[in-house]
């Protein structure tokens, strides 16, 4: 008997028919023998329901009453799940983030989890019940009810697999595993079997929509064995675990790519100390996540410094670097919307030179200009213009060989 944690996301409870679905699947592995607990979102355009009826009636929403109006989503799918099992004739029972409870910090719309108190639900499962519980949702030590921001059910699910020492943390989505690169963009692509934690956080940081980057942070934390799998076809999906569980350590797993970025470049800086933390400090604390950055020294005592942050955040970057340029003496701020970043990933780099060259020769043979390069052990990104992702990500998983076992 083991202890599984499973989540289904909102395509997976989008109708009552596939809410009737999970309960079958469910219901499988309690009569396997199983203790079961189970994390649910949303059905599928229920949240994006939500905040357009918020819009409708304060143009910027309170983030306190925006958690409040959410995580009602989540609300309707376990209640009516542990419905559909217990007319099915399993014991099952419901709870909210905030009667588990969850403990999350005061960030409202991205709360990050603090704790959380398992012993209810270890009680439940000690009387043989379903525990159903709502991703995406906590309580604030003021007793607030929280979100943790889109795709927070996935973090739900690994931290109370965490919290529960539980054998496999089973995530199902509508896709039956994690591809070579997307499927959609290269009909080729292969499922993987296994692929490491580390290469997991990098392919979710860099735009792989598989898992949210939090839960994979998590599950490598509290090495929680963690697997991506089909809530609508059978399969043994994609098993994410430690490098050291892994037999084979391919070159690279997998290409991701963002087609969600814009850049900044901060032309004529001052070229003196402590400069790039005054362009970077204020970004950073109007919470704009900033990711790929380059400095190039002048000839004349200036410097031009150039980043990417999320597209969605760019104008608000831009409002913030007008005023840091106008500071530092800079002499103008411009951007780029029409970029995109594509990534190679795979642990087998620590151990092989040339992967970086060989990505350079591809793309340059493609006729693709590289603005910016970032690379780590296991990883290189380069930007390039968007009309030319599609062109780079094929081209890359082709000559790689990606499409081969």
């Amino acid at each position: 008997m083991a202890l599984i944690v499973q989540k289904y996301g909102g395509t997976s409870v989008g109708t009552l028919e596939r809410i009737q679905n999970v309960a079958k699947k469910v219901a499988k592995f309690v009569d396997e023998g199983h203790q079961v607990v189970v994390v649910l979102s949303a059905m599928s355009g229920e949240t994006n329901r939500l905040v357009d009826m918020a819009k409708t009636m304060q143009s910027r929403p309170s983030k306190r009453e925006m958690d409040m109006l959410l995580t009602t989503g989540e609300q309707v799918t376990i209640a009516l799940l542990s419905m559909a099992l217990q007319q099915k004739g399993y014991d099952a029972i419901s709870y909210t983030g905030w009667q588990v409870p969850i403990q999350t910090d005061e960030v409202h719309t991205k709360a990050r989890i603090d704790s959380i108190n398992a012993e209810k639900i270890r009680h439940q499962l000690d009387q043989n019940k379903v525990v159903v519980v709502a991703g995406f949702q906590g309580v604030t030590a003021n007793g607030d009810i929280s979100t943790l921001g889109r795709g927070g059910s996935d973090t739900t699910a690994v931290a109370l697999a965490a919290a529960l020492k539980a054998d496999e943390c089973q995530i199902y989505t509508d896709v039956d595993g994690v591809y070579t690169t997307d499927p959609r963009v290269v009909p080729e692509a292969r499922r993987l079997n296994t692929i490491t934690f580390d290469e997991m956080l990098e392919m979710a940081s860099l735009g792989a929509k598989v898992l949210q980057i939090r839960s994979v942070e998590f599950a490598s934390k509290y090495q929680v064995p963690l697997r991506v799998l089909s809530s609508l076809q059978d399969g043994g999906g994609t098993l994410i675990t430690s490098e050291e569980n892994t037999m084979e350590k391919p070159l690279i797993s997998g290409i991701a790519f963002n087609r969600d970025e814009s850049k900044l470049q901060v032309l004529g800086v001052p070229d003196k100390p402590g400069v790039a933390y005054r362009i970077l400090g204020p970004i950073a604390d109007a919470n704009i996540e900033i990711d790929m950055i380059i400095q190039n020294q002048g000839q004349d005592g200036t410097t031009d410094f150039t980043f990417t942050v999320p597209r969605g955040d760019r104008a608000q970057a831009q409002d913030i670097l007008n005023e840091v340029a106008q500071n530092l003496g800079a002499r103008e701020v411009v951007y780029d919307d029409a970029i995109a970043k594509v990534s190679m990933v795979g642990v087998g780099m620590r151990s092989h030179v040339g992967i970086a060259s060989r990505m350079f020769q591809v793309l340059a043979e493609e006729d693709i200009n590289i603005q910016m390069i970032a690379t780590t052990e296991i990883k290189i990104s380069v930007v390039v213009q968007e009309d030319q992702l599609e062109k780079a990500v094929k081209s890359l998983h082709l000559k790689f060989e990606l499409d081969k076992v």
